[in-house]
């Protein structure tokens, strides 16, 4: 394989003057006449959505044919589980994505669609009741002759799903997603929706393998890997330690999280004034051109978390340095805007560049906000959100506030008074309350005794 050619993306969009996909072929057995056929696979990606596999099997022998699509999405670090409160027709047009591995519950009704029955899908709240209802009548007049009793209990709740339909009384939908891609459209955006929340959490062990993850195989691998290096050390005499490690820019294989194709991350150890080590790592994809960074406590979870409050009053507090980390929440309270935890990732950049990326995030990365998908009235509320933004971006607006918020105590914002106090500035270190462990993994994790159950 050539330079080039190990550079193209795994995952590309077709063109409609596209003649030549690239296209894996792959013989394989049917399973209808017990000989070989071929499988044909296409490896491509909805834009603004996700990468999918296609694929079509073919038998010359029997005539078999069969067609399937797959997804292809990266699996992301966390799950996510959302919850919206639907009180009003209008609540029913708000877009889902909805994944593979998603679990959809209403517990008013106590209704379940479990992982991995149905496709990943883009549609509605309402789009999900009608596609249940219609999947529970498709077999009524075969039920109403062979089981009356079970085709009568059925018809009783695709009425309750009809009348929920209609949103005669208010309920609660719920997607639990531990592959971390399902989504649900917030209609105030740009601010805070107060029927929606989003709560990211660490996966237990049988939601690892529901994805694909197999910790137990991966921790061998690591195990292996560890000894071949702890080997090559003791015959090349190296010997690594954090000193050299500040000092040097470490280099790794991955995938361009944009495109997959192969790339390369660099990594680097480095220590703010007056806060603590961290890791930065920085990725440049040669392929699509993709760009990315993000940053990493190098020191765990502190005991306390911290909230952190800055009056803007000077277009000099834009250039402040700043540590977002992936477990910090940032909100400003005179635009009532918020953005959750890991909607940014680890960041250290500039107060500026950090609201810069916020904006880019919100409207050129989010077509269901800004795209062709998005409502006029939606599209005037972010152009005004946007002036607004703009206005503190470009040092115009004073007063307002930056509030960030990480319940695991690594994020940092410059004081450039320091060591002195900054009268702009307020730092609040709080106890962590049980949602805020729950959702850092640590109600799960047992730190004593935990030898004798190995």
């Amino acid at each position: 394989m050539s330079v080039e050619e190990h550079k193209k993306p795994v995952f590309r969009e077709l063109q409609a003057d596209d003649h030549d996909p690239e296209i894996t072929e792959i013989s394989s057995l049917c399973f209808n006449c017990g000989k070989d056929g071929m499988t044909k696979l296409l490896l491509t990606k909805i834009p603004f959505y996700k990468e999918i596999i296609l694929m079509s099997f073919e038998c010359d022998h029997c005539g078999c044919k069969n067609n399937e699509v797959q997804s292809g999405e990266k699996i992301q670090e966390k799950g996510v589980l959302i919850r919206v409160t639907v009180t009003s027709p209008i609540d029913l047009n708000r877009q889902v994505i909805k994944s593979d591995y998603a679990t959809v519950k209403i517990p008013e009704i106590d209704f379940e669609v479990p992982p991995q029955s149905k496709r990943g899908e883009i549609t509605n709240i309402e789009g999900i009741l009608s596609r249940c209802i219609a999947g529970l009548e498709q077999d009524q007049p075969v039920r109403r002759t062979l089981d009356p009793e079970s085709a009568e209990k059925i018809e009783a709740f695709i009425q309750v799903l009809i009348d929920t339909k209609k949103c005669e009384k208010p309920f609660t939908l719920i997607i639990d997603d531990p592959s971390g891609n399902s989504f649900v459209e917030n209609l105030n955006a740009p601010h805070v929706d107060p029927a929606l929340t989003i709560t990211h959490f660490e996966r237990n062990k049988e939601q690892d393998h529901l994805v694909g993850i197999y910790e137990e195989e991966l921790k061998e691998i690591k195990e292996e890997e560890e000894e071949e290096e702890e080997e090559t050390d003791a015959v090349t005499g190296d010997d690594v330690t954090p000193d050299t490690l500040a000092d040097e820019v470490l280099h790794f294989g991955t995938n361009c999280p944009s495109c997959n194709a192969p790339c390369e991350t660099n990594m680097k150890l480095t220590s703010i004034p007056f806060f603590k080590e961290v890791i930065i790592m920085a990725t440049n994809c040669e392929a699509c051109g993709h760009r990315t960074n993000e940053v990493k406590s190098g020191s765990g979870i502190n005991e306390k978390g911290v909230k952190i409050t800055l009056r803007i009053t000077d277009p000099i507090d834009l250039s402040r340095d700043v540590l977002k980390s992936e477990t910090c929440s940032m909100s400003i309270p005179e635009l009532d805007f918020e953005v959750g935890a890991g909607t940014l990732g680890g960041k250290f950049t500039t107060l500026e560049g950090l609201l810069v990326a916020m904006k880019d995030q919100l409207t050129g990365q989010n077509p269901l906000m800004c795209g062709d998908s998005a409502t006029l009235a939606l599209k005037e509320k972010m152009q005004e959100f946007n002036e607004k933004l703009d206005n503190i971006i470009s040092g115009k607006t004073f007063g307002c506030r930056i509030v960030l918020d990480d319940p695991a105590g690594n994020s940092y914002l410059q004081n450039v008074y320091a060591p002195e106090a900054d009268p702009e500035m307020e730092i609040a270190y709080y106890q962590r309350t049980f949602e805020h462990n729950e959702e850092l993994g640590l109600n799960d994790m047992k730190l004593e005794d935990y030898e004798e159950n190995e």
